[in-house]
């Protein structure tokens, strides 16, 4: 067999391979003898049909088998000796050969980049810091008496923080548009639902007061044709009603099924530092992975760029059509989502190269470890350990997080990391943001 590659771009190449003609003819005739003792045609008993019937009716259709086949495996034969490792499918074409029998085919693909690591001499990163305060604690248990509030209609005019019912009718230049027409809507007065300036503009209206408000649409809007437009709303306040939030005792832990207080805060403790121990795991990972994907730029395959942007894709489908959207007429634009596969191709490459480069493995108890602590923020742990390990695909999607984590382990012994103090509170607030 002959082969010859030819560098077409940076990383595209076109690989030409000859197959000696013996090996396509010894398999086509291998296969017809085998044939030939099994097939049944009109006028000819079992097995008992002669090779050249069996030729004529079969031989096409076989040699073509045959020739697909060795293409296949000439090709992996010929990546191996020229060790190339194609990074998506080839794209074959026949050539033309000298002997009319011999099988000449051409493969183009592109092939991995070579990965160097940038020295992480200098380097330094920023990562938050923060702990657990009392005060974080009490702002948790205001939390949990908002989400038991009570609302208790009053005479009085609206102050901040209190619940409207509300009937309006928006309009832009005069004319009315659609969605901007509500009855006996609910809102609560500094909660930031409605567009920006509509709730400032209904404090100190009382029951049966019906209020101009005006307000502008900001940019970028859900609805492109109202982005920055000004509206103006005519709103009749049907109620006012203010808050009653539970006293915090002992009954109040109980709603918890937690039997004082001071257990009730040591529990919130357990949980609040597991949220904040997440987080910054999450935001010190972001810190390297940053930097990484800024210190090396790679050229990336076409073919592995694009296979990203359909998986993004995908799975926006996959995340709207759990929300009750219908996808199946939906057409994303692959550009959208371009930056974020290169990124993720990026850091794939450079994450595969460190593993590779310095023998890092996820161990057994390392993958049994981060399982337990996933299955520990579920009500049955047990079951969601099994259900991890009954399937090697799921299992093997720990084992990629546990090496993302040693790789980013790996990172930071060679860098220097700065911490930025903040707090619980400012922390949480980014990362739901993201």
């Amino acid at each position: 067999m002959q082969v010859s590659v030819e560098a077409t771009g940076t990383l595209e190449r076109k690989m030409t391979v000859a197959v000696p003609a013996e090996r396509v003819d010894q398999e086509v005739q291998k296969r017809l003898q085998s044939l030939s003792r099994t097939a049944n045609l009109p006028g000819f008993r079992p097995g008992k049909v002669p090779a050249k019937v069996v030729a004529s009716k079969y031989g096409p259709k076989v040699r073509q088998e045959v020739v697909d086949e060795v293409t296949r495996s000439s090709f992996y034969e010929a990546l191996s000796a020229e060790k190339l490792q194609p990074a998506g499918l080839p794209i074959f074409e026949p050539a033309p050969s000298a002997e009319s029998e011999s099988l000449e085919y051409t493969a183009t693909f592109e092939v991995f980049p070579e990965v160097e690591l940038a020295s992480f001499d200098g380097v330094t990163i920023e990562v938050p810091s923060a702990e657990i305060t009392e005060a974080d604690i009490d702002g948790m248990i205001e939390k949990m008496r908002r989400q038991r509030v009570e609302w208790e209609e009053v005479a009085r005019p609206a102050e901040k923080e209190d619940q409207l019912v509300v009937d309006f009718i928006g309009t832009v230049d005069g004319e009315k548009f659609e969605g901007g027409e509500g009855r006996n809507v609910t809102l609560v007065l500094g909660s930031s639902t409605f567009i920006p300036g509509f709730e400032d503009q209904l404090i100190g209206a009382s029951k049966g007061d019906e209020r101009t408000v005006n307000v502008t649409f900001p940019e970028p809007y859900q609805a492109a044709e109202l982005a920055g437009k000004e509206a103006q709303f005519t709103v009749t306040v049907q109620s006012v009603s203010e808050a009653k939030l539970p006293e915090v005792d002992e009954d109040f832990a109980k709603n918890f099924a937690i039997d004082s207080l001071d257990e009730l805060r040591g529990e919130l403790r357990k949980s609040m530092q597991y949220e904040l121990d997440q987080a910054l795991k999450g935001k010190t990972k972001q810190a390297v992975m940053d930097m990484l994907f800024e210190k090396n730029p790679l050229d990336l395959p076409k073919s592995l760029v694009d296979d990203e942007i359909n998986a993004l894709m995908n799975q926006m489908k996959n995340n709207l059509k759990n929300q009750g959207v219908a996808v199946e007429a939906l057409e994303l634009d692959g550009k959208m989502y371009e930056d974020q596969a290169r990124r993720r191709v990026t850091l794939s490459l450079l994450i595969s190269e460190i593993v590779k480069a310095n023998g890092i493995k996820a161990s057994p108890e390392k993958i049994r470890e981060t399982v337990d602590s996933v299955a520990s923020t579920y009500d049955t742990p047990d079951e969601v350990v099994k259900w991890y390990y009954e399937d090697r695909e799921r299992l093997g999607q720990i084992e990629s997080v546990v090496l993302e984590e040693l790789v980013v382990d790996w990172v930071l012994d060679k860098i220097q990391v700065e911490k930025s103090p903040t707090t619980f509170e400012a922390l949480m607030e980014r990362s739901n943001k993201q």
